[in-house]
């Protein structure tokens, strides 16, 4: 199972123990909670140095979801492992909003400052907001895992690192094809693509081919706009057909199937604008970093029989990896929320100011965002509450639980577990 992460007294990291050791300590007054996410303890007492286990952060990074593995490469142990997800999308929506709020406001005749969209310059290695951020969540937990953990290398799926050309320096035309690795690039994109299931009929879990839907034999293309999955059954009964003779009695299935063809591939091309940037962020930690492809990645999977899921893709990033263990493994799940806004003027839809905003963050020691445990002694809602809360000037909170949002509970009866930080943790 995931292991505890501990640091000593001088909070230098040692190697992850067992849950039971953890308690234990914990018990016996020898150590106390350090941090709640990941959870982490601290040794009251200094111990004598024994060398700690090296460990390899893997990284498989995409555009909405990042995959993080901890592994020992001497014993192919999976020690720690999450899933994070990004908030790009989202920071590409705030950013239009307040993009046509402007220009809005500039196209009126009001004392407003003209359009100035040619006056500044960007420095070299400029992101998009929406693909930095992307890269400044994984260089965050990255910081974040080196403190608590005695990481000594990284590794990191870059998509388009060329493995085969470096094995073969003179590799050329059809041998592109013939290498271990033949296909899996375009396959593994196509599943995402078309979210593993035929595109004719809709079944999953079995084996499926790729299909043209343009096909061959009358001029299609092997452009990836032109492919797409189907299983045996499908394709075989399509055969050369054209996709609206095939499935002309279902227009509403047709032109959903050639639309997701044209889909743009909005989530490729943050993944490929981010990777070198990543890699360079990397790089600056001092640690060494290995790279690999997703081809290879998911050969390591297969060759393993290991789900498809983020962390596990983030297990067997890089030539490096050993046989996993991963029994017990729970990943942590962290979602990138940010750290709210500095409007103060909130706006309805149509852009009109309907709401004040003030700039006190924190009530009484707290502030929105922050994980509690209220236990109330008293009145109606006499329990033990956790969760995320939302805090009012007034001090009378709201506590975001699983089972509900529960209001009116006094500051007085709140204590912190986990300080707001910009992302939200479950399990």
């Amino acid at each position: 199972m995931s292991k505890i992460f501990v640091i000593d007294s001088e909070k230098r990291p040692l190697s992850p123990i067992h849950s039971a050791q953890a308690r234990q300590l914990l018990r016996n007054k020898k150590a106390a909670v350090y941090r709640w996410f990941p959870f982490t303890i601290i040794l009251k007492e200094s111990r004598p140095e024994t060398p700690a286990s090296a460990l390899r952060l893997k990284i498989d990074p995409g555009a909405k979801f990042t995959g993080i593995a901890l592994v020992n490469d001497s014993t192919g142990e999976v020690v720690f492992a999450a899933e994070l997800k990004h908030r790009g999308f989202a920071i590409r929506d705030v950013l239009t909003t307040r993009r046509q709020l402007r220009r809005s406001r500039r196209a009126r005749i009001t004392r407003y400052r003209q359009p100035r969209f040619l006056n500044r310059t960007r420095p070299q290695g400029w992101l998009a907001p929406s693909l930095q951020s992307r890269v400044d969540n994984i260089k965050t937990w990255v910081e974040k895992l080196r403190k608590l953990t005695p990481i000594q290398a990284i590794s990191q799926e870059l998509v388009h690192f060329d493995m085969q050309l470096i094995r073969n320096p003179d590799i050329q035309g059809n041998e592109y094809q013939q290498g271990t690795l033949a296909g899996y690039e375009t396959r593994e994109f196509l599943l995402e693509k078309w979210n593993r299931q035929c595109a004719y009929c809709g079944i999953k879990d079995i084996p499926l081919q790729i299909e043209h839907i343009h096909p061959r034999a009358k001029g299609g293309s092997n452009s990836i706009t032109n492919l797409t999955l189907s299983c045996e059954k499908c394709n075989l009964k399509k055969c050369s057909k054209d996709i609206k003779d095939f499935i002309k009695k279902d227009p509403v299935k047709l032109q959903k199937i050639l639309s997701q063809a044209k889909k743009p591939l909005a989530d490729a091309a943050a993944v490929n604008t981010t990777r070198w940037a990543l890699l360079e962020a990397l790089k600056s930690t001092g640690l060494p970093v290995e790279t690999g492809t997703g081809g290879n990645t998911k050969f390591n999977r297969s060759q393993q029989n290991l789900q498809k899921t983020h962390w596990l893709d983030a297990a067997c990033v890089g030539q490096s990896t050993p046989i996993l263990n991963i029994k017990g493994v729970k990943p942590l799940l962290i979602k990138a929320f940010g750290h709210g806004t500095r409007q103060m003027c909130g706006t309805d839809k149509f852009g009109f100011p309907n709401r004040h905003r003030t700039n006190k963050q924190i009530h009484f020691g707290f502030q929105t965002g922050d994980i509690i445990k209220a236990v109330v002694t008293n009145g109606k809602k006499v329990g033990e509450y956790a969760g995320r809360v939302l805090c009012r000037a007034t001090g009378s909170f709201d506590i975001a639980t699983k089972m509900g949002r529960i209001a009116g509970i006094s500051y007085k009866y709140c204590s912190a577990i986990h300080k707001k930080d910009g992302y939200s943790y479950a399990f």
